[in-house]
Parts: C-alpha cells; structure tokens; sequence
C-alpha cells in the first residue's frame, strides 16, 4: 500500500469517526461525553492531522527517492 493510499484511508477514517461523534453528541450531551471529547478525541484528531503531514513528507521522499535510483 502506497503511502498516499494510506493518508487517503486515515484521513477518511477520521472524517467518518468525526461524523459519527457528532451524532453521538446530539444524543449524549453530558459532562461525561465532555470528558470523552478531551480526553480522548482531541488528541486523536491532533494526531491524525499530525501523523498526515509526515506521511505526506514520506511520500515525497520516497518519490525523490525512486526518482534519483532510475
């Protein structure tokens, strides 16, 4: 798998769970879904935009990288 299909699947994968956590919220609006968001939610969508760039950076080292071997 390529690294961009990876990015692209990540990516997708945080939208979805971002959808889907706003739906839960409609139903599930206490201190304790709060709590939920910053403890654990925040930090994974930070990490996601983070983990994003360095695929990115990844991946054009890796084109330049077969670039410079041809």
């Amino acid at each position: 798998m390529s690294a961009s299909t990876c990015k692209s699947r990540l990516t997708a994968a945080a939208k979805e769970l971002a959808l889907r956590w706003q739906e839960t919220k409609n139903g599930w609006g206490d201190e304790k879904s709060l709590e939920f968001e910053r403890k654990y939610l925040q930090e994974l969508f930070l990490r996601v935009d983070r983990t994003v760039a360095v695929v990115e950076k990844l991946d054009e080292l890796l084109k330049k990288v077969r670039s410079d071997c041809e």
